[in-house]
This record gives C-alpha cells, structure tokens and sequence, in this order.
C-alpha cells in the first residue's frame, strides 16, 4: 500500500513538472517569442533539469518588457535633436566634406549610430587611454580631488574593499566641502556594497543610487539586465569610460587572476556631454527621489582639447537594435587590411561570427586576443568553442599569459576604433545595459594598437593544431557550452 501512494505521489509530481514544462514551453515560443536561438536553449535547460530548469528561467530567462525606461526632460534643451539632424543632412550630402578624413571615412557608421542610438559625433576630444589599474585609479583620485562643482560616478561593481574604501572616502571628502556627488551603483555587480558602507557619503550630502535592487534583500534574483556601465563625469568637462570596475582585484591583486589588464579612457571635451547624457538618464531611472533636472552647470561650454572625434553609444534590452553589436559587426565590414579585437569572452552571434569568418578569407588580418583562464568556467569553454571556428578559416587568436585580460577593444585598419563596457557575448549584446566609444582618429587607433602588439609580448599564440589536441572531455564541455551560449 506505502508502495502504491509514493508511486502515485511520483506520478502525480511527474505530471506535474510536465504541465509547468509545457505550458513555460508554450510562453517561450508563442508569447515572449524570444529569437530562435535563445528559444531552443531554454527548451534544452527545460527537457534536461525540469524542475531546475523552471527555476533558472525564474531567475534569468524573463524578458524585460520594452517600456520607456530611460527619459528626462532636459534632453529638448540641450538640444540634441536638432544637431543630430543637421549631422545627418551633413553625412548624407555627397559635396559636404568633413575635415577630419576618420570622420569622412566612417559616414555611413556614424550616420547608423545617429538614427539607431541618437549618438552625436563630437570632435575636439582629448584622449588619455589607461590599460594599469593603478595609473587609472591614481588619475581618478587626482580628478575627484581638483572637482569644484560635481561629481557624477556610476560603476558595475564596487568592492568595499582597499580601493573601493579610498575612492569613497575622496568623494565623501568633496561633499563636504560643498561638491555635489552623486554616486550609482548595480545592486548585484555590488552585492558586497551595503548601506551601511556609503553611510558617511551619505551624511556628508553625497546622493546613492541603486539599479534594479533586490526587493528580497540581501538576494538579489534578477540576474539578467544589469547595468554594466562604468563613467564618471567631473565638472562636465572631464569624463571616464571602459572596462575597469572598482575593486582589489583590478589593480592585480587577486591571487586568482594576477595582474589584471583593462582599458580604460579619459576624455576632455564635448563627448563628455553624451557621457553626462548618459548618466542622468541611468540616474533618473535609478535614484527617482534625486531625480536631476536640467542645469546650465551640467553642460559648461568646453574649448578644443584635441583631435579626436568620437561617439558615445549605448545599448540595452529595453532596444531591439542592440547598437553596439551593429557598430562592431559595421566595423568589421568595413576592415580593408586588418581586424584586431581584445575581450574577455568571445561568445558571438552568428552575424558577428559570419563577418569575422568572411574577413579572414577575404585576405584580411583578423587577431584576437583571449584569457588564458576563466573567470566563468561556461562562458570560457563556449569562447573556445567559438574560437575554433576562426582559426579554422585563418584568424591568429592568442591567449594573454600575463594574469587575466579583460578588455573590450576593437581596432580596425589602423584607423578607427571602439573601448568600453561590451564584451563580444549575447550577454552584452542582449542582457545588459552598456555604454562603449567609437572613435575616429588614427592617433588613438595606433596607441590601442601599440598596447595590443604588447600584449602579444605576453600572449601564446593559439593554433589549430592546438586546437584539435583538446581532450574529449574538453570537447564535450564546449558542446554543451556552445548549446548553452545564447544564455551565458
């Protein structure tokens, strides 16, 4: 009799978990009508680990619904709409030449980021390109210590930790003084930041915002669309943007990864503009009850500093363009000679994977350069995966040997380029709310250049041969992965 009731109790929670499956099946395919890809995966997650699976999609799988999530008011006055239009009459009028050749070169890039992102391309900008977390770090304290007016700080990740605590004693030291600060943070890239931590920032006058917080804290179950965006604006003249986060770990300090290689870049001139743009957009959404207004101050008037001329661009789930995949996968179309990329997981789509494949057999120098370990064991098999397929067709791909690699970097033919906060992965694609430059100037392209053909120094170059010596254990761990991939 205890036989039969255990057995019937199995059989009942047998249907039951088929139901839950059918009917999240049926969500999937008929409702979110997520792309193919992605639809297939979560099938796959679901057949294997039923009651599991259901779970995990609870956890990372929902959509985001596409609803105005980002909007201010001070957008009408600062007056982007009218200059984004007068660039496109300028890019699309064949006797208008720009000054700069980049510039020239690039119209049909920029005129993309116009219409899908309302990028504005600025020019005049001054470069100072960081790949050391302490030089970055050391500048940054620097420029927080000369503010006069304000300081507007947003980061994926921010540790409690030796750099964490110095950068928020200066900014608790400037709100003192009458500086206004205001400070925002992912709840869970920061998961070890608490309140408490930021108390003194607080009481000195300082502003805390917080994207997406966890409504069960301190677990946070929203996994999927964060923001992974990292700026800083000082005074509205001076600007941070790129891959560094804040932490022990990025200045090579982790016994895990070693000596910890990023890009970074601070800029001086009107692109910082786009970057406070960006920032007061995020803050809005995130810290309502600080909501900023429009403010001359916010927007000062800044004289020519330098040579070069970028576009800040942002992308996110709450867009179906995904702006900064069709930047890169533009770039790539664009290569003449040659295509060099630095990223710390190469997981692309196949448009992304198609275009690399095509520009290495056309002729054209196609290297990457990938970690030599995984920060995410998933995420660095389905890299390797990935990868074979390029050095199958000719690409030069290496493995940085010197700690971990986490730079997002993509220089082509020498002249133009984009650093920021992407990876080359669904999840930065997809998931993720990022922000990255592309710049148009020979000058920074050579010095990113320089640095990549340093990093070489430093890296094993990675061959098919190589490749095809992989155990069958390895093998089958990159199949899964590579299944897995559209939802790492």
């Amino acid at each position: 009799m205890c036989m039969t009731i255990e057995f019937d109790v199995l059989t009942a929670l047998a249907i039951i978990l088929f139901i839950v499956n059918l009917l999240l099946a049926i969500v999937l395919i008929f409702i979110e009508r997520k792309d193919a890809t992605s639809t297939w995966a979560w099938l796959l997650v679901l057949y294997f680990v039923p009651f599991f699976g259901f779970i995990i999609y609870l956890l990372i799988g929902q959509t985001l619904t596409r609803r105005k999530m980002f909007e201010w008011e001070g957008i009408q006055k600062i007056g982007i709409e009218s200059l984004i239009e007068e660039q496109k009459e300028q890019i699309i009028d064949p006797d208008f030449t720009f000054n700069e050749p980049m510039v020239d070169e690039s119209r049909d890039l920029i005129y993309m980021m116009l219409i899908n992102n309302d990028a504005v391309l600025t020019k005049e900008n001054k470069i100072d390109l960081y790949t050391d977390g302490k030089e970055k770090f050391d500048q940054l304290l620097k420029d927080i210590k000369q503010a006069k007016t304000f300081i507007h700080m947003q980061y994926y990740i921010f540790r409690n930790d030796g750099i964490g605590k110095e950068i928020i004693q200066a900014l608790t030291e400037k709100a003192r003084q009458g500086v206004k600060v205001r400070f925002l943070y992912d709840d869970l890239g920061s998961r070890q930041l608490k309140h408490k931590h930021l108390a003194e920032l607080e009481k000195a006058g300082g502003e805390i915002g917080v994207f997406f917080p966890s409504k069960l804290s301190p677990i946070n179950l929203r996994l999927n669309y964060r923001n992974h965006r990292k700026l800083t604006n000082i005074d509205g003249y001076l600007g941070y943007v790129g891959g560094f986060n804040v932490g022990d770990e990025y200045l090579g300090k982790s016994k895990k990864f070693g000596y910890w290689r990023d890009t970074h870049l601070r800029i001086i001139g009107p692109a910082v503009h786009s970057i406070q743009t960006r920032f007061i957009l995020d803050w809005n959404q995130a810290a309502k009850k600080y909501h900023i207004s429009y403010e001359d101050r916010y927007f000062p008037s800044i004289e020519a500093q330098g040579s070069s001329a970028i576009q800040i661009v942002s992308s996110g789930p709450d867009s179906e363009w995904e702006q900064i995949k069709s930047g890169y996968l533009k770039m790539i179309m664009m290569a003449q000679d040659s295509i060099y990329i630095q990223t710390p997981y190469f997981i692309p789509d196949q448009t992304l994977l198609d275009a690399l494949k095509v520009a290495c057999l056309s002729g054209i120098n196609v290297q990457i350069i990938i970690p030599n370990k995984p920060d995410h064991m998933f995420v660095y098999w389905a890299t390797t995966s990935h990868v074979g397929e390029l050095l199958k067709v000719g690409a030069k791909v290496y493995t940085y040997e010197n700690g971990f690699i986490h730079a997002k970097t993509l220089i082509v033919d020498r002249k133009i380029s984009s650093v920021g906060t992407a990876n080359i992965d669904m999840r930065s694609f997809k998931l993720n709310f990022e922000v990255n430059a592309f710049i148009y100037e020979e000058e920074t392209a050579e010095k990113l250049l320089a640095k990549f053909d340093e990093d070489l120094m430093l890296s094993k170059l990675f061959t098919w041969e190589d490749y095809e010596k992989r155990s069958k254990t390895m093998r089958f761990k990159e199949s899964i992965s590579r299944l897995l991939s559209p939802i790492l």
